[in-house]
């Protein structure tokens, strides 16, 4: 059984009830949902909060959650607590809340690789075609090796490219953004939130860095089709901008 987690938290900085700021009068964490619905490889979703206001938004518009602690350091955590009240499944799927145009294609690039019984975490990329993201800490960048497997995840623009001039990378399409879905087998998904914080983890406040470093690989799959995160109220606007 596969199963998609979608951790939401009401608090947040930059964006406090960011789940149910509405993007066309339809609520961000119901997009999320009804996307993850319609991808085929996907059993199951839910939506795990520590917000009574998200629990009963979800259960109202017929989806369904359930609640969990309210201190969990990252979503990975909170998806971790989720999952075990599902110990038939083989697969979770980490959904991010903030990505209400993602695509079902996506969901199912990323479990695909789950064929292979080896496999532990999978992660999606796609290749950037903008400076500005290709420049912004905001974007995550990450190298693979020859078999897919990731090198190592920056917010710096890697790999660096001696011999090419700044405003020519983008052109040659060697870099990737890094995507914010996961996936894992969900025997590791216990194992990952046991880790203690690395260094390389804080230097980039990334915490996939974290696993890698530990030895466990991720597979980074690649997509065509970019992703739009909402982070902030701006981005909110623009998402709306992007509907029309």
């Amino acid at each position: 059984m596969t199963i998609a987690i979608i951790p939401a938290r009401y608090a947040s900085t930059r964006f406090p009830g960011k789940p149910l700021a509405l993007i066309a009068g339809i609520t961000m964490i119901q997009r999320v949902y009804e996307r993850a619905k319609e991808c085929s490889a996907i059993d199951k979703v839910v939506v795990a909060t520590d917000d009574d206001r998200i629990f009963n938004h979800v259960i109202g518009f017929g989806g369904e959650a359930m609640m969990t602690k309210e201190d969990h350091p990252s979503g990975t955590d909170r998806v971790a607590e989720a999952a075990l009240a599902f110990p038939d499944a083989s697969v979770i799927v980490n959904i991010q809340g903030d990505e209400p145009f993602i695509d079902p294609r996506q969901i199912e690039t990323v479990v695909r690789p789950f064929s292979d019984p080896s496999l532990a975490i999978a992660t999606l990329a796609h290749r950037i075609t903008d400076e500005r993201a290709l420049l912004s800490p905001n974007v995550v960048k990450v190298v693979r090796d020859e078999t897919g497997r990731a090198l190592y995840f920056s917010r710096h623009a890697i790999p660096y490219l001696r011999d090419v001039p700044v405003g020519q990378w983008v052109q040659k399409g060697k870099h990737l953004q890094h995507l914010g879905i996961y996936a894992y087998r969900a025997k590791v998904l216990p194992q990952l939130t046991a880790l203690a914080k690395g260094k390389l983890e804080s230097d980039e406040s990334l915490e996939q860095l974290r696993w890698l470093a530990a030895g466990f690989p991720i597979q980074v799959a690649l997509t065509d089709l970019p992703a739009y995160g909402i982070d902030t109220p701006e981005d909110l606007r623009k998402a709306e901008a992007k509907l029309k």
